[in-house]
């Protein structure tokens, strides 16, 4: 028998085992109290999202789960700047405070999430007391007061901000023509930055964004990234959300925007992971996907459960996305999925609504798939 090494043994174990096999070493993982967080602790941190439902309960077989398996937790919507400050200066603290709070607890390095965003915004933000177009100089005193008020309640406690988020069009389109750019121009972003450090100079800062695999996105980037580290903007990382699917993207592309990033002297967070194994669907797609048998079936083919063959590719895929962050183990920080167990994913509604998606390591009875298996036999 050749020498192999402990990769390709591995590999050789998941290709020989059927899923049965490693849902089995799956479980075998868990009750051992033998986290992701333990398997991957010389690599990256391990994390998860979180929502304020299971916070609110205290304990829950969630947050027995997330404490045993991650060692990094990332709010889902309880800190964007809608939900945490519905109306100017009423702030909405109780389960932001439950959230840090709990991660303290247990060890945990805790994310904020998010900073400045054009979504999911409260409907005051962009407008003055007249219901008009808000100035400039108005817009930044209310982006720097958000800021300097969000992070210096949680300085030293937060330490992981994602600050800006989505602020570039896919492509080679440039920056994203939101209000925060058409209002004070791209400038708001490294002014965010900087005030945020100056709230907190220990915190990590991380410019978040999706599709960063595309040619014309990652050459964007890097454009405006050079120009940050010549100017020494406080930018001391990049988050990749990670919102793949099971033939998308290009993984050769996706390493290399691994390398540019990493090129920079900057570490890479994946911030978002989810595998989507649905068909593919667009915004336009109805959200009524009852409205025909057809549609139904065609959108949303597995609400019995996932097909051996789906549940190995998605397997495979996982494999391949933490064999290429174990390859860059020196350049990625942390890697959260978003989200902790199916039946909690966005991707159940998004981009339509009601479908049975799957794209998490844990089931919708919280326990770990085969996909947790395949990624722990990595190691």
């Amino acid at each position: 028998m050749p020498n192999l090494t402990r990769r390709q043994f591995s590999a050789a174990v998941v290709a020989a085992c059927g899923l049965a096999s490693l849902k089995l070493r799956a479980m075998q993982t868990a009750a051992r109290q033998t986290g992701l967080r333990d398997v991957f602790k010389d690599d990256f941190l391990m994390g998860t999202a979180l929502g304020g439902g299971g916070l609110a309960q205290g304990t829950s077989p969630l947050l027995e789960l997330v404490a045993r398996e991650y060692n990094a937790i990332t709010p889902t919507n309880m800190m964007k700047w809608g939900p945490i400050e519905p109306r100017e200066g009423e702030w909405q603290w109780e389960m932001p405070d439950r959230f840090v709070a709990w991660g303290e607890a247990h060890g945990m390095r805790v994310v904020g999430h998010n900073l400045v965003w054009h979504s999911q915004v409260p409907s005051w933000l962009f407008v003055d007391a007249d219901k008009q177009p808000i100035g400039k100089d108005a817009l930044i005193a209310r982006l720097e007061s958000h800021i300097r008020t969000l992070v210096g309640r949680y300085k030293g406690r937060i330490h992981i901000w994602d600050v800006v988020n989505e602020a570039i069009e896919d492509d080679d389109k440039g920056w994203r023509q939101s209000p925060w750019t058409r209002i004070i121009g791209p400038e708001f972003m490294e002014r965010a930055f900087r005030v945020a450090h100056e709230t907190d100079p220990k915190a990590t800062l991380l410019y978040n964004d999706y599709n960063e695999h595309n040619p014309g996105k990652r050459a964007f980037l890097v454009g405006v990234l050079k120009d940050y580290r010549k100017r020494k903007v406080p930018i001391h990382g990049v988050g990749f959300q990670g919102h793949v699917g099971l033939d998308y993207p290009d993984l050769a592309e996706y390493e290399k925007s691994i390398e540019a990033i990493a090129g920079l002297g900057l570490p890479i967070h994946v911030t978002e992971l989810d595998i989507d194994v649905l068909p593919r669907a667009t915004r336009s797609t109805s959200a009524d996907v009852s409205a025909t048998a057809a549609s139904s079936e065609s959108l949303d083919p597995w609400k019995a459960g996932l097909p051996p063959e789906i549940d190995e590719r998605l397997t495979a895929r996982y494999r391949q996305f933490f064999e290429l962050f174990l390859k860059h183990r020196k350049h990625v920080a942390r890697v959260t999925t978003w989200g902790t167990f199916d039946g909690e994913s966005w991707k159940n509604n998004f981009p339509v609504r009601g479908r049975t998606n799957y794209p998490l390591l844990f089931d919708r009875d919280l326990k770990p798939k085969a996909a947790y298996a395949g990624v722990v036999a990595l190691k």
